[in-house]
């Protein structure tokens, strides 16, 4: 049984698509959380810092 070489390349490529859009949904995913996790840390400093000047 033989394969024929540009449907592998094919198949290769869609395989390779999709796992790149994965990859950057993942990694988008993952910038938004720390965002929210950089403006929870900036929130508890200013809180920290207030706290000092009292």
């Amino acid at each position: 049984m033989e394969i024929d070489f540009g449907v592998f390349l094919f198949f290769v490529s869609i395989v390779l698509g999709a796992l790149v859009i994965r990859w950057i949904k993942i990694i988008k995913l993952n910038s938004n959380l720390q965002v929210e996790q950089n403006k929870e840390i900036i929130t508890l400093l200013k809180e920290i810092k207030e706290g000092k000047k009292h």
